[in-house]
């Protein structure tokens, strides 16, 4: 029986009238992840460099969004071949790869998502869930195809390097990570910082001169609407763990009792 794969994000913001909205998956639950790809979201970006996640559990994941409308995006620890190599067999198919600083690393994550002569992939489509263990007819010669690759500006020399990342063939969009750039300019922990919003929208000019789609990460909704009238094509506007947080301690806050006296304001 045929398989064939899912169109890719690339695709998808190709297709889109409007920009992409998405949230963080970072518990490593396959339910959390579930609920999350049945919300009416864009797209999922399900993350292994700062959340819990190994092969398992992303494999699980994918399983449990497979079927939602829903555009998935993994982010792996590291720009790493062997890394990349195990996502794309698993299955995954949108990668966003972290701190990509320079043409020579944008160069090698896509040398990693690509089969020889294009690329150093290694070669195990039988033994892979992202052939179907060969049941997705031709997938050696199309795999490129069912691949895209996002590579992550969060730093100074990536955002001085943006427009020759962004000229690197293979890469299909750029997506800039505020809070490490604030970091690597000197501003950690300030975001909204006007400098760092200034190289972020640098970032969103450079894509759209470039005719490719840029993408940032931005919780804060004034933030948000800033660089979407700015240009960016796609973005995340929250996280599981993050709305978890913050809704328990809401609860928290309503119905215990603060020390020292008073009275929570629902009693």
């Amino acid at each position: 029986m045929p398989f064939r794969v899912e169109d890719t994000f690339r695709d998808a913001l190709a297709q889109a009238d409007r920009p992409l909205a998405g949230m963080w998956v970072c518990s490593g639950s396959p339910l959390v992840a579930e609920l999350c790809a049945g919300s009416g979201l864009d797209w999922l970006l399900v993350d292994a460099e700062h959340s819990p996640n190994g092969l398992e559990s992303i494999l699980a994941q994918l399983q449990a969004i497979h079927g939602y409308p829903v555009h998935t995006m993994v982010r792996p620890p590291v720009n790493d071949t062997v890394v990349i190599k195990q996502y794309l067999d698993l299955g995954v198919q949108n990668l966003l790869i972290p701190m990509v600083n320079s043409v020579a690393e944008a160069a090698a994550a896509v040398a990693a998502t690509r089969y020889p002569p294009q690329g150093v992939r290694g070669v195990g489509s039988a033994l892979a869930r992202a052939a179907r263990w060969n049941r997705v007819p031709d997938y050696l010669a199309r795999a490129n195809e069912t691949i895209s690759v996002t590579v992550q500006i969060e730093s100074t020399a990536a955002v001085a390097a943006v427009k020759d990342i962004l000229k690197v063939d293979g890469v299909d969009a750029v997506f800039i990570g505020p809070s490490d750039l604030a970091a690597s300019m000197g501003l950690l922990g300030q975001q909204e910082h006007p400098e760092v919003r200034a190289a972020v929208d640098h970032c969103l000019s450079a894509a759209a001169a470039a005719g490719k789609p840029a993408g940032v990460n931005a919780f804060h909704p004034d933030t948000a609407k800033h660089y979407l009238a700015n240009g960016a094509g796609f973005i995340l506007v929250g996280a599981d763990v993050a709305i978890l947080a913050r809704g328990s301690e809401a609860l928290a806050a309503k119905y215990i009792k603060p020390a020292g006296g008073g009275t929570p304001a629902s009693y």
